[in-house]
Parts: C-alpha cells; sequence; structure tokens
C-alpha cells in the first residue's frame, strides 16, 4: 500500500514508521490517523517484522492533533472530542501498547500533545538533545489524552505530572531523560543510527519473551502482587516450552551466539 502522509519500509526484521507531514511538525489529521492504522496492521501481521522503529521527518516528531483538521472557531458548531479521542487516539495507544512486538521511538523533535502520549506509549524512547516534549493540552482547554493521564504519573509521581500537564512548559529531552521519562538523550547527529541499532538489535531477540515483559509490566500497575505472580507463573511456564528458550540456553552452555526466532 502506498501512503501520503508516512512513510513504511521493512528491512533487516525492522518496521520503520515515519509520520511524513513536516510542514505540520507531523501533526495528526484524519488521513495520518488511518495510515497509521493500516501500518500497524501489517506490523502486527507480518511475521517478517520483529520491532518497530517510529520517528518523524523535518524538524518535530509530532505537534499532536492538527488543528486545521477540525472546524473549531467562535460561533461554530462543537466538535465531540470524545468520539475523535474514542475513534482515533484511543486505538492508536492501544495498537501501540499491545503490540506484541518491540516498540523504539526516535523523538526528533518536539512531541507536544498527543504526539508526547504516542511517543510514550513507545516500550523504549531515544530522544535527540534538541527534542521536547510539551503537554500542550491545558493551553487550548482540555487535559492530557491518548494515555497522557495514565503515563506521566506513573512516569515522573504526581507532583511533576500535574505541574506538566498544568503549566503545558516545554521539557527538554535531557531533562526528560534524568527523570527516568525516556530511556536516553542523544546528540541530534546520533538519534537516527541510534534508533536505527536499538530496533535491529531488538528485532535479534527472543521477541515472544519481549512480548511478555511488557505485558507483564504494563499490567503491575493495577495488579495485586498475588495476581502478578499467577501472571509471571503463567508466562514462565509457557516460555519454557519455547523454542528461545532452549536454543538460549544452549547457546549459553556452548558459549556461542543464540539465534532466536520469536517463537
Amino acid at each position: 500500500m502506498s501512503y501520503e502522509t508516512i512513510e513504511y519500509a521493512v528491512e533487516q526484521g525492522v518496521a520503520t514508521l515515519r509520520l511524513n507531514r513536516p510542514d505540520t511538525l507531523n501533526s495528526f489529521n484524519t488521513q495520518m490517523h488511518r495510515e497509521v492504522r493500516e501500518a500497524l496492521s501489517q506490523v502486527r501481521r507480518d511475521p517478517a517484522v520483529r520491532s518497530l522503529l517510529v520517528t518523524g521527518n523535518g524538524r518535530g516528531f509530532c505537534a499532536g492533533q492538527d488543528l486545521n483538521d477540525r472546524a473549531v472557531a467562535p460561533g461554530a458548531e462543537p466538535v465531540d472530542l470524545g468520539d475523535s479521542v474514542e475513534q482515533n487516539y484511543n486505538p492508536l495507544i492501544r495498537a501501540i501498547t499491545t503490540l506484541e512486538k518491540p516498540v523504539v521511538c526516535g523523538v526528533n523533535g518536539v512531541a507536544a500533545g498527543a504526539g508526547a502520549s504516542i511517543a510514550l506509549a513507545c516500550d523504549i524512547v531515544i530522544a535527540a538533545r534538541s527534542a521536547s516534549f510539551v503537554q500542550a493540552f491545558a493551553r487550548i482547554g482540555v487535559i492530557p489524552d491518548s494515555g497522557g493521564t495514565w503515563i506521566l504519573p506513573r512516569a515522573l509521581g504526581l507532583p511533576r505530572a500535574k505541574a506538566l500537564a498544568m503549566l503545558g512548559e516545554k521539557l527538554p529531552a535531557a531533562t526528560a531523560a534524568e527523570w527516568g521519562l525516556i530511556w536516553k538523550c542523544v546528540d541530534d547527529e546520533a538519534l537516527a543510527a541510534e534508533a536505527l541499532g536499538l530496533a535491529r538489535h531488538l528485532a535479534t531477540q527472543p521477541t515472544l519473551a519481549l512480548a511478555r515483559i511488557k505485558q507483564a509490566m504494563n499490567a503491575s500497575g493495577s495488579n495485586t502482587l498475588h495476581e502478578q505472580l499467577e501472571m509471571e507463573k503463567g508466562f514462565m511456564r509457557e516460555l519454557g516450552y519455547s523454542h528461545d528458550y532452549r536454543e538460549g540456553v544452549a547457546a549459553f552452555r556452548e558459549k556461542r551466539k543464540a539465534e532466536f526466532r520469536g517463537e
């Protein structure tokens, strides 16, 4: 399938999804939502894809919703933002967080509004030193959506999460890394290679185990200790029967590099 608002390619087990509306800082319109949904569906279905890299073209990662895509003006008919969230943003976040393949995000510039939430929904986030995260929602009278109110308090604690959401101040990538919001901040010229290298590394790993790590970590916030222990038991039972566990143990004992298949 050909795309107009994104770029999508698969190479060496890595699917790369680039947001490609650089003149709008890669803000989302209806077409981009549709194309990203289709690309993520391809990632989910394609056994050749072992990991996903999400990044943006141009000087920004994603500025969130393209407000020009909505007829919002004084005196105009009200817009049902809940419908927009239900139809577009919630399915997008669910698709990323439930994808049984590791997702790397390379934040190449500003990630604002839903753009920040989308980046932070990915499994491992690397950002360029010039990048920043902006919870811009309150500036237009709304709340962080796309999982923002779930992710921020868990990553940063309530004091920092509420201040970022209420003030809408820019959070530099270096500070985001220092606070534990993202994995790493790297020099701008190193971002593309670092992000792709990480995605390629993950594509060679036991991706079934990585998927279960993702599921268990995401469930830990709402599970009791007993429930989490039971989940761990079930996943360990499943993984103990996997090819990759047997291969990993054999490679360790034989002092060689493991050849994982994700099964």
